[in-house]
């Protein structure tokens, strides 16, 4: 900038006397100087619908929405947003119902929600690990069905296991009265004095007991008799 700057310049003048005096005069000059001033930024106004996003912004790039966004949708233009997946609308007031359309997969049922949706399945189904697919359910098979089955086939090993131990054991009893049969006394007078009656005699006895607990009481009875006989 320009401003107008004072010279000093010395000069000879004649003072009294007729004697010369120096002396100084001023005058003055245009000069130029470097000025430095901070000027205000420009404020542009925005057009309706935008706004700055801040007050220190130049640029007018935040969209303005006069119905507030919902359901977490944001303003991308003014009076219109853009909406998250589910929800529709100017405002995103609006839940898309899914089940209306085949896209959403499901095998059998499909239940719409606020913003979303899920699958289901009708009775006697479960839904699969993708959430989509449905599969029937497998009962729990019954016990009584393995052992009504298998039942008859052990019931009969068991018996014939049993038969055969009985008969080894008749087997053991009929050598045991063997030596013992001429030691018995206890015998009724029709019945002849010949060992091979005797014997037929003890086992007729022995045959008028039902279990084979009994049959060995017995036998250990008429073994103590045996012995007491011998010692007297």
């Amino acid at each position: 900038e320009s401003h107008v700057q004072p010279v000093y310049q010395p000069y000879l003048t004649t003072c009294q006397g007729h004697r010369l005096c120096s002396t100084y005069r001023t005058i003055y000059k245009v000069a130029y100087r470097q000025a430095y001033r901070q000027l205000p930024q420009p404020a542009a106004s925005c057009c309706p619908g935008w706004s700055r996003a801040n007050s220190h912004a130049l640029s007018c790039d935040r969209a303005l929405c006069w119905v507030p966004c919902q359901n977490g949708g944001t303003c991308t233009f003014p009076g219109r947003c853009a909406c998250m997946p589910g929800w529709t609308g100017p405002a995103c007031q609006t839940d898309v119902d899914e089940c209306t359309s085949q896209s959403h997969g499901c095998n059998q049922l499909c239940v719409n929600t606020a913003g979303s949706y899920h699958c289901a399945c009708r009775d006697g189904f479960s839904l699969a690990d993708d959430d989509k697919e449905c599969q029937p359910l497998v009962p729990a098979p019954e016990p009584e069905t393995f052992s009504q089955a298998g039942a008859p086939s052990e019931m009969k090993e068991e018996m014939s296991e049993l038969k055969s131990r009985v008969e080894a054991l008749e087997q053991k009893l009929q050598l045991v009265l063997a030596p013992f049969h001429s030691l018995m006394t206890s015998v009724p007078e029709d019945v002849g004095a010949d060992p091979i009656s005797r014997l037929s005699h003890s086992l007729q006895q022995l045959d008028r007991i039902d279990s084979l607990s009994e049959q060995i009481s017995f036998l250990e009875e008429r073994l103590e008799t045996c012995k007491c006989l011998e010692k007297s």
